[in-house]
C-alpha cells in the first residue's frame, strides 16, 4: 500500500524554464557518495559492489506543464504525456546514512555494514539533548532477524563530522595482523567492529552450480549481501546516557537495500540449454525475472495498481489490484557522456527498466511514496554493463555517468 507523501510540489507557471544546471539533484547525491570514509584503506573494499543507502524526509517535486499547471496532487495529474511533473528538483536528507558491501582482510573477503549519523547540531539527537550528546551515541540494531542483543556504540568521527560504526562479518581470529595502520586504529577508537552475529555470509555461500538450476533465491536467505533478497535494517538511536531517543517514538527506524538489479551475478536460476529451441549447440542461461511472484522476490514482472492509478490499459478501478506483467510502450537507446546523466524522475504509474550495454554508472532508486515497511531512502551502486535495474511505480530513479568513458544504456517501460 503507498501512501501519499507530503512533499512540495512546486507550481510551473507556463513559460516559466525550469534551471538543472545549480543544485541539480544528481550532483547531490554523487557529492554524499564521494564524502564517505570508510574504516580500511580504499582499496580493501570491493568498489563495484559497494551499495548506499541516503534516507530522506522530503522532496521538491516540479508541477505539471501547461494548463494543467495549477494541478498540484499527484494522484489528479493524469496527462501520461507531460514529463515535466515527474521531475524531482531537490530534497532533505535526514541524519542517517547507512552502506554495505564486500571488504577484504588478508585470506578473508566477507560482507560489511556501515551505520552513520549526523553529527552537528541540525540532527534530531542533538536537538533532543539539547545539544549536549558528546563524543559517541548508541544504537540498538536488527539485521535482518538478527539483532543486537543490547546497544552497540557509535564513536564521533572527526574526518566526517558523523558518528559512524563499520561492522565486518568477520569469523578469522588472526585478522589483526593482516589490518593496515587506519584498520587498526578504527579498532581501536571503536569505529570497526566484528559482528558476525550481524553481519552474516561469505562469498562462497552464494555460488552455485548453473547446471543444477537452483532458485537463487532461496539459497542462503540470511545473507547480508543476497544478491536476490532485500536487506531489512532496524535501528534506534539514543545518546551515551541513553535518556533521549530518536526511534520514532518506539517504532523504531526501518530501512532496506531493496533495488532490483539483475544480471551476470544477479539472477533468478541458470544452466546450459542443448539445442536451444530447436537450435544448435549449446546456450547458457540465466534467468532475470519470471512473470507474476517470486520466492522472496515479492511481484517479480507483475506490480500492485492503486486506486488513483492507471493501468496498462489506461483504466482506473475503485479497488487495488495486481498486474502480472511488465507493460512496455517506450523504448530508448540512450548515450550518456561523462558527468551526464537522466535526472531523477518518478513515474506514477507505471514500471520502466534500465539496461546497461556499455560502461559503468551509478543507479539511483528511491521510494517517491512512503512504504509501511521502510523509510525513504535513496539507494546508490553501480551499475555494469549486462545489469539492469527494475524500477517500481511509485520510485524514483536516475542515472549518472561518472567515468570518462561513454555509457550506453536501453531503457524501456511505460510512459506517465
Amino acid at each position: 500500500m503507498l501512501i501519499l507523501p507530503a512533499d512540495n510540489v512546486v507550481p510551473v507557471p507556463p513559460g516559466t524554464a525550469l534551471d538543472f544546471t545549480r543544485q541539480n539533484p544528481l550532483h547531490r547525491l554523487v557529492n554524499l557518495v564521494c564524502r564517505v570514509r570508510l574504516a580500511a584503506e580504499r582499496h580493501a573494499y570491493h568498489t563495484e559492489h559497494l551499495q548506499y543507502l541516503f534516507p530522506f524526509e522530503s522532496l521538491e517535486l516540479a508541477g505539471p506543464s501547461g494548463s494543467h499547471w495549477e494541478e498540484l496532487d499527484p494522484t489528479r495529474q493524469d496527462d501520461k504525456t507531460d514529463i515535466q511533473k515527474q521531475l524531482v528538483r531537490g530534497f532533505r536528507t535526514s541524519d542517517a546514512q547507512l552502506m554495505r558491501g564486500w571488504v577484504s582482510a588478508g585470506p578473508w573477503t566477507g560482507p560489511f555494514l556501515r551505520i552513520s549519523y549526523e553529527g552537528g547540531p541540525d540532527s534530531r539527537l542533538s536537538h533532543l539533548s539539547d545539544h549536549r550528546i558528546g563524543p559517541a551515541i548508541k544504537i540498538w540494531l536488527k539485521v535482518g532477524d538478527r539483532d543486537s542483543s543490547g546497544l552497540i556504540a557509535v564513536p564521533y568521527n572527526s574526518e566526517t563530522g558523523r558518528y559512524e560504526v563499520e561492522l565486518w562479518g568477520c569469523t578469522e581470529q588472526d585478522l589483526a595482523r593482516h589490518l593496515g595502520d587506519r584498520e587498526r586504529e578504527a579498532l581501536e577508537r571503536g569505529e570497526l567492529l566484528m559482528r558476525p552475529d550481524l553481519i552474516q555470509g561469505t562469498l562462497a555461500d552464494l555460488a552455485f552450480d548453473d547446471k543444477k538450476e537452483p532458485v537463487a533465491s532461496q539459497i542462503a536467505p540470511g545473507h547480508t549481501m543476497h544478491p536476490l533478497r532485500p536487506l531489512t535494517l532496524e535501528i534506534a538511536w539514543c545518546d551515551s546516557t541513553q535518556k533521549w531517543w530518536d526511534n520514532q517514538g518506539g517504532l523504531n527506524h526501518r530501512y532496506q537495500f531493496n533495488m532490483i538489479a539483475r544480471g551476470r551475478d544477479n539472477y533468478l536460476t541458470g544452466g546450459n540449454r542443448p539445442s536451444p529451441y530447436g537450435g544448435v549447440g549449446t546456450s547458457h542461461f540465466r534467468t532475470l525475472f519470471a512473470s507474476g511472484l517470486e520466492p522472496g522476490e515479492g511481484e517479480g514482472l507483475g506490480r500492485q495498481v492503486p486506486t488513483w492509478g492507471f493501468d496498462a490499459f489506461g483504466r482506473k478501478s475503485t479497488s487495488e489490484r495486481p498486474e502480472p506483467f511488465l507493460a512496455v510502450d517506450s523504448m530508448d537507446l540512450v548515450t550518456l557522456k561523462c558527468d551526464s546523466g537522466i535526472g531523477l524522475h518518478r513515474h506514477r504509474d507505471n514500471q520502466d527498466v534500465f539496461l546497461l550495454l556499455q560502461g559503468h554508472a551509478l543507479a539511483i532508486v528511491g521510494d517517491w511514496c512512503k512504504l509501511p515497511s521502510r523509510e525513504r531512502c535513496f539507494e546508490i551502486r553501480t551499475l555494469r554493463a549486462g545489469e539492469l535495474v527494475l524500477i517500481k511505480p511509485g520510485q524514483l530513479h536516475g542515472l549518472i555517468n561518472t567515468t570518462d568513458a561513454d555509457v550506453v544504456l536501453l531503457t524501456f517501460g511505460g510512459q506517465d
